[in-house]
C-alpha cells in the first residue's frame, strides 16, 4: 500500500477470499459470442493496486458439463515460475476434486514470511552494506527518469495504455537464439 510514510505491506484477514463473479450462458443462443465478449471485458478490467482485488475469478457455465473459469493476476502477484506452480497446483486440485478425493497438495515445508525472514537476515550487515555500495556505484549518473519516448514529448497525464507488437521469429532464427543461449 502506497502511504504517505512510505510503502508499506497489509495482509489481509483471514477468510479473505478470491472474488469469483458467475455467468451462467447456458440458455443463450449466442453463448459463445457471449464468452469471447466475457474473456474480452475481464482482460480490459484494470486493477487498483490500493484497494484490491490483485487476483480475480470468473466462473462461466456454458452447459452442465462443460465451463470456463477465468483467473486473471496484476503482475505484481507473480512471476512466470509462480504462475507455473499455480497452473500445476490448480490441475492437481481439479482432478482430485473431480474424482471426489480430498486435497492432494502436500503442506509446504516453509511459508513466504520463513523465505522473507530468511532473506532478511541474510542480507544485512557487511553483507547489505556492500550490496547497497555497489549499486550506488553501479547506477551512480543515472537518470532519475527516462523522458521516454524520445520521438515526442512525454504527454501531460500518463495513460499507462498499453499495446501489443506481434514478432514472428522463424525457425533458423530461433536456432540460433537457442545456439547462442546455450554458449553464454
Amino acid at each position: 500500500v502506497d502511504a504517505e510514510e512510505g510503502p508499506r505491506v497489509e495482509i489481509l484477514p483471514p477468510g479473505t477470499g478470491l472474488p469469483v463473479l458467475e455467468h451462467d450462458l447456458r440458455e443463450r443462443p449466442d453463448a459463445a459470442a457471449a464468452l469471447v465478449a466475457l474473456c474480452a471485458e475481464e482482460g480490459c478490467m484494470p486493477f487498483d493496486l490500493a484497494r484490491g482485488p490483485l487476483v480475480r475469478g470468473r466462473l462461466i457455465r456454458l452447459s452442465e458439463q462443460e465451463h470456463v473459469f477465468l483467473l486473471t493476476q496484476h503482475h505484481i502477484v507473480s512471476d512466470g515460475w509462480s504462475v507455473g506452480v499455480l497452473v500445476r497446483e490448480l490441475g492437481s486440485l481439479y482432478r482430485a476434486f473431480v474424482a471426489g478425493q480430498a486435497d492432494p497438495l502436500p503442506v509446504p515445508a516453509i511459508q513466504y514470511p520463513d523465505y522473507a525472514a530468511w532473506q532478511r537476515q541474510w542480507l544485512s550487515g557487511e553483507r547489505l552494506r556492500r550490496q547497497a555500495q555497489y549499486w550506488r556505484e553501479t547506477l551512480s549518473g543515472a537518470p532519475s527518469m527516462l523522458a521516454l519516448p524520445t520521438d515526442r514529448p512525454r504527454p501531460a497525464r500518463q495513460s499507462f495504455a498499453g499495446a501489443t507488437v506481434p514478432v514472428e521469429i522463424d525457425a533458423e532464427l530461433t536456432r540460433e537464439l537457442r545456439r547462442l543461449g546455450r554458449e553464454h
